[in-house]
């Protein structure tokens, strides 16, 4: 039980969960999980059974993590290095 609970507050700081409210009226909950010095994002609607994963985030979700992990940021819960990375993604999605 005590390794769970050590793994699990490991991770909880490189995975970062929201939720919003589509144009349709729908919960959405997303999720942004850094690995391997990537974020990987995925997203579900609470009627859908499978999570969504996206090769290429929607800028929205980039744009609101980016808000989330600056929060974080500021009180010392994410690191800088996230927060850069993140911004980065941003640049690139904004390019394409």
């Amino acid at each position: 039980m005590a390794e769970a609970q050590r793994n699990s507050c490991r991770n909880s700081r490189s995975t970062h969960v929201w939720k919003e409210t589509t144009p349709e009226r729908q919960k959405r909950e997303i999720r942004a999980v850094k690995f391997g010095g990537a974020f990987r994002l995925q997203s579900k609607l609470r009627d859908e059974p499978a999570w969504t994963y996206y090769d290429v985030p929607l800028i929205e979700d980039l744009r609101e993590l980016r808000e989330i992990l600056f929060r974080k940021y500021q009180r010392r819960r994410a690191p800088y290095e996230d927060l850069v990375l993140v911004e980065e993604m941003i640049k690139r999605r904004e390019r394409e």
